[in-house]
């Protein structure tokens, strides 16, 4: 599993060692606990630059490289890319390769719709699952901007779904518990092939909008039904 952590809209500065944030690296010691008798190995992957960057693309780029150095390290194994913030959209733009089975993009800090540029494409997702989660108060990057992805992605890929955590904001403080939760539960069933829990698996199954605006539960994870 490859974590992405959030960046900048453009920057040519080098990431800092603390940029992953402090619900990053929560999130990463919990998908390695869980996935520990699995023999999953979590890998954070440290950018080139802070940015974007246009249509360099900086952090999708380097999460493909990364999806690359998985191969050469382990061999054929299926690499699961979940991403935060500027991450998540690099999660999803990186999640054509080959290796990639499947993507968590939390808080996606997607473009603006433009008619002069093309949408952010959707097909390379065919054949991945693919898992969106998204605070209804994010003043950073706008929710509503990532269900519109998701309507996009789910014509062309049927395992898309996407929670909205409700009152929540960019950095997903208030129901962390309950995020992490919900990664975890994902992951060990696109990676491993668990049994997912109730609500994932209606959110994958239900036609949209609402497998694509699930809400979180409070307390999700602390009795999940399966």
């Amino acid at each position: 599993m490859l974590l992405l952590p959030g960046g900048a809209e453009v920057s040519a500065r080098r990431p800092s060692p603390v940029w992953v944030t402090v619900f990053v690296r929560s999130l990463s010691r919990a998908l390695a606990r869980a996935g520990r008798a699995e023999g999953l190995a979590v890998h954070p992957v440290r950018y080139r630059y802070r940015g974007w960057n246009g249509n360099q693309a900086h952090p999708a780029a380097d999460a493909e490289w990364a999806a690359d150095e998985v191969v050469r390290r382990y061999g054929d194994v299926p690499v699961c890319l979940v991403g935060f913030g500027m991450g998540g959209r690099a999660a999803l733009r990186a999640g054509g390769h080959e290796a990639v089975d499947s993507v968590v993009a939390l808080a996606p800090c997607l473009p603006e719709e433009d008619v002069a540029a093309p949408a952010e494409p959707v097909r390379q997702l065919a054949g991945r699952r693919v898992l969106i989660v998204h605070g209804t108060n994010d003043e950073r990057s706008d929710p509503e901007l990532s269900f519109r992805y998701a309507e996009r992605a789910k014509k062309a890929n049927r395992e898309v779904c996407r929670f909205e955590v409700h009152s929540d904001g960019h950095a997903l403080h208030g129901h962390r518990h309950e995020v992490t939760a919900l990664a975890v539960d994902f992951v060990m069933g696109a990676l491993f092939g668990h049994a997912v829990s109730r609500p994932v698996e209606d959110a994958l199954a239900a036609p949209p909008p609402i497998g694509l605006r699930m809400p979180l539960a409070a307390g999700f994870g602390k009795s999940l039904r399966r």
